[in-house]
Order: structure tokens, then C-alpha cells, then sequence
């Protein structure tokens, strides 16, 4: 797990604490300088971080998270579950570049949830046979591209795309409203078991959340920010694929619509995020893979980047290159924990190196080097 028992016990019981989500949770850690801190810090100390104060300092200190996390932690050796705090290596970079991504995810299954190449395929419960027909071409293009698909295991398009990634050895993950000691629909089984050999199942949700219809548009963030375009193939105008379309919006993700007959309801959605500009029309799909720059020649990687010998860094920009060589991509606040520096050291920094050509800021506010 790359983390010690008892600091995977802290940062799951960070998701526990009460009148405190993901944002906060993370300003939390970065103002008290780690996970643990969070939990050995005074009652003064809490009630001056951001967006804290008397009342919700006062909840942190009389809950009982580290023993619900102590219960979780049993679960999820029992079940060979995979959890990914938002400051490990291994959680998804692309999720991490939204504002709101969880703090804590579940994961059980076999691939790497920071593939090269993502792509979210949403739609309708009550799909078409126009619908299925349009998913499956769409996978079957997406085929020889290595491509993971991610969906929310609904009904409908959903477990259509799921299937049809499996079909062509593609990999792909499920994204749940609830935790990974149920799953809904339940008929979803033979195809989740399938999975967890050829992808797997993700969760924010703790076992015992139950598929309250609350979190399924917290699933549907999930499925927009972990993947680099979401394609919606058939949804109603008010369908729940028009929120995670609206959410890829806001991530700054592309969004693509298959266009539709215009007296089907089922095709209403599409058509209106096309028609709002709010999606690109997928009529093609060599189109979108052009779009999306997925050509035969990016298969191949490319070579490791050589950075350029400078010895005239000071020695916290030093220490700002050596982070994002290792970690690819980081938000302040990230940089700022692992550097064990004041957050306005680490601004001062990356200033100058963004000035020198060495740094770029990247959508979500992530930095990485040039």
C-alpha cells in the first residue's frame, strides 16, 4: 500500500469526520502538516483552519472517525481492497486535478487507474437498440488503442460499454454510488466478477453505503474527472449522463454527443449538448481519435525527458523539480505537504520557475514540468 497501518488508518478516518467533505479535508491536512496532525491538533488549532471554526473543531474533536476507520481498515484486508488516499502515488492524476475529488478511494481490481488513455462512455438506462449498436462501434474502434473505459454500471449504456470493453479485451472500471461490500444492480454480478480480472470496481463510499440516490451524482464526478473525454451516447434531457457531462465541463474535459433521432426522447440530451456547444457531435470515430490526438504513432511512448542542468536554482526550486520528476503532476497543496515547506516558499518557487520556462501550469491548478 506504500503506507504504514496506523497512517492508513488516519487517512481513512479523515473521510469520517463530521460536517467535513473532500475540500475541506484536504485544506485541513495541508494547515496542519499532515494526516495524523490533523488528529493530534488542539481545539484552537482547529478552529482557525479555513473553513473550520468553533462548531465543526468541536465535531472533529468528540468523533469517533478513527474507530469507524478501524472497523473499515478490517474490511478491506478481509476483501483485498486496494484504498488510495488523494496524496498517493497511485490515485488517479486526472481526478486529482479537480477541486472536489475524493479524499479516499476503493479500489478493487487489476489496472492501472492512470492509463495513458481514458475514456468515460455514459447514457441512458433505457438504452436503444440504436444506443447499444453505437456503444459497441464506439468500443470497437477504441479497441486497438489501449484505451480504459470508465462507467457507472448502470443500466442501460453503462454495463453496454462495460461488456463491450470486455468483449474486446479492453479494460474497464466500474464507478459505484455505494460501497464495495454490495453491488447495484445486483444482475451486474457475473459482469463486476469478470471485471476485477480485466479492470475493476471503484468506490469513494465506505462498506455500508447504501446506492442512495444522493451519491450517484458524486459517482458521476468521479467518471468525468478520471477520464479525459466522456462520450454520452443516448440520455434525456434531464438524465443523469447530463449531469456527468455538465461535470466534464467544469473539469475542463472534453465532452462528445452521439447525435439521435429528434423524436426520441433518449436523444434529447445529446442533442441538446450539441446543439449548446456544451459537447462536440461524435458522428465519426476516426474523427474523435484525431480530435483527441489517439494516433497510431502516440502508441508508442515517448522518451524519458532529459531536464536541463541548471545550477543556479535555489534550493526550494531544487526541491519543487525533484517532486514533479517523481510525481508527474502536483497541486500546490501537494507540494507544499511533501516538500515540508510553507505554502508561500513553494508559490515563490514555482513562480521562478515558471518565469525560467522550467514549470507550466496545467488545468486544475497542477503544475508540471515543461
Amino acid at each position: 500500500m506504500g503506507t504504514t497501518k496506523d497512517t492508513l488508518l488516519h487517512e481513512v478516518a479523515l473521510t469520517f469526520l463530521p460536517s467535513v467533505g473532500d475540500i475541506l479535508v484536504k485544506g485541513l491536512v495541508s494547515y496542519c502538516g499532515g494526516v495524523k496532525e490533523v488528529f493530534d491538533a488542539s481545539h484552537a488549532k482547529l478552529q482557525r483552519a479555513p473553513g473550520i471554526g468553533d462548531t465543526r473543531a468541536r465535531e472533529i474533536m468528540n468523533s469517533n472517525a478513527l474507530e469507524r476507520a478501524a472497523q473499515e481498515l478490517k474490511f478491506i484486508e478481509k476483501n483485498a481492497i486496494k484504498p488510495l488516499f488523494y496524496l498517493d502515488s497511485d490515485y488517479p492524476k486526472r481526478l486529482l486535478q479537480c477541486h472536489d475529488s475524493p479524499v479516499m478511494l476503493y479500489y478493487k481490481g487489476n489496472t492501472d487507474l492512470n492509463m495513458h488513455r481514458i475514456v468515460g462512455i455514459v447514457g441512458t438506462r433505457n438504452a436503444t437498440d440504436y444506443g447499444k449498436m453505437v456503444t459497441e462501434q464506439i468500443i470497437d474502434k477504441l479497441q486497438s488503442h489501449n484505451v480504459l473505459v470508465t462507467s457507472g454500471m448502470a443500466y442501460g449504456i453503462d454495463i453496454i460499454a462495460h461488456r463491450a470493453a470486455l468483449k474486446q479485451g479492453l479494460p474497464t472500471v466500474g464507478v459505484l454510488g455505494h460501497g464495495l461490500d454490495r453491488l447495484y444492480p445486483a444482475q451486474h454480478k457475473s459482469t463486476a466478477d469478470k471485471m476485477y480480472e480485466q479492470g475493476g470496481l471503484l468506490a469513494e463510499f465506505p462498506s455500508g453505503t447504501m446506492p442512495d440516490r444522493e451519491n450517484f451524482p458524486r459517482r458521476n464526478r468521479v467518471v468525468a474527472g478520471m477520464s479525459d473525454a466522456t462520450i454520452v451516447v443516448e440520455t434525456k434531457i434531464k438524465g443523469g449522463s447530463m449531469i456527468t457531462a455538465t461535470l466534464a465541463n467544469s473539469y475542463d474535459r472534453d465532452v462528445f454527443a452521439v447525435p439521435g433521432n429528434i423524436n426520441q426522447p433518449c436523444s434529447e440530451g445529446c442533442n441538446y449538448l450539441i446543439r449548446t456547444n456544451r459537447a462536440a457531435i461524435l458522428d465519426s470515430m476516426d474523427e474523435f481519435l484525431e480530435v483527441m490526438r489517439w494516433t497510431d504513432a502516440e502508441n508508442t511512448p515517448a522518451p524519458p525527458r532529459q531536464l536541463q542542468l541548471l545550477t543556479d536554482l535555489s534550493p526550494d526550486e531544487k526541491m519543487v523539480i525533484d517532486l514533479l520528476q517523481e510525481h508527474k503532476q502536483l497541486a500546490i497543496d501537494e507540494l507544499t505537504f511533501r516538500a515540508r515547506m510553507p505554502a508561500s516558499q513553494v508559490a515563490a518557487a514555482l513562480l521562478g520557475l515558471e518565469l525560467n520556462g522550467i514549470v507550466r501550469t496545467l488545468p486544475g491548478k497542477m503544475y508540471a514540468l515543461s
